[in-house]
């Protein structure tokens, strides 16, 4: 099955110009999915800095560091809106579904471009789902997941919308936006994407927030029900938009 979005990651990375021996930090890193792809773009001389306030990724993404032999990066239990003096100064600052989850994005943005070096980068990916979901034709199940996942988002307190507003929440911050992407999750009765995986992480918190049940979501044998519909309609599907965006501080 691949991976997509990180794929889009990926691209987003290299095209805005993370590379080798730069100094980045990755904030909301959780269990260090984006600070090993920025790690393999830095490369040894290069140092990487994940934070996150959840202790617990940070324990996974350290024991992988330490798997995998890379002392070049480090793993902190901070806020974004906390950092400290003594973390330093960084070429770039990079996140992922981060910004969505913040009660102001501008000011978060603020904060953190304070630890850039004069003309550094930020760069950030956001999910939006004000295009999505998308069919020409009806699919009532791709339809109850989508507001399963994003209904349940919403109701924690996220913006949905984060996507649309990135250019504008860097350019409040203060920031000089280079480039803004928006690159669409595109299903097929031939192609297999997480949607069922993602479903089943999230079940505690669906259940939580009262979006649904898991007798309406079946978990089980949700993935092969979604290829059915699709495979039945034989439609093609695009469940998420993935805004990504780059900018620098003012020298």
């Amino acid at each position: 099955m691949t991976d997509v979005v990180g794929d889009m990651t990926n691209r987003l990375l290299a095209d805005a110009g993370i590379g080798a021996g730069m100094r980045v930090l990755d904030v909301g890193c959780g269990p260090g999915d984006v600070s090993f792809r920025i790690a393999k773009l830095v490369g040894g001389q290069g140092q990487v800095v994940g934070i996150d306030r959840d202790a617990r990724p940070l324990a996974a993404a350290r024991d992988r560091a330490r798997e995998l032999g890379l002392s070049n990066m480090t793993f902190a239990e901070v806020d974004l809106g906390a950092l400290a003096p003594e973390h330093g100064l960084f070429d770039a600052i990079v996140g992922r579904r981060v910004l969505m989850y913040q009660p102001d994005a501008v000011a978060a943005l603020k904060s953190l471009s304070r630890a850039l070096h004069p003309g550094g980068l930020v760069v950030f990916q956001e999910h939006d789902t004000t295009m999505v979901p998308a069919s020409v034709e009806p699919l009532p199940l791709h339809e109850r997941t989508h507001q399963w996942t994003w209904g349940t988002v919403e109701r924690e307190g996220a913006d949905i919308h984060m996507g649309f507003h990135l250019a504008s929440a860097l350019e409040q911050a203060g920031l000089t936006v280079v480039s803004v992407r928006a690159e669409a999750v595109v299903q097929t009765p031939q192609t297999r994407y997480r949607t069922a995986d993602i479903v089943r992480a999230m079940l505690p918190r669906i259940l939580q927030q009262g979006v649904a049940t898991e007798a309406e979501i079946d978990v089980d044998t949700l993935a092969e029900r979604l290829v059915e519909e699709r495979t039945r309609a034989n439609a093609t599907y695009i469940s998420d938009m993935v805004f990504g965006a780059w900018a620098r501080k003012p020298a």
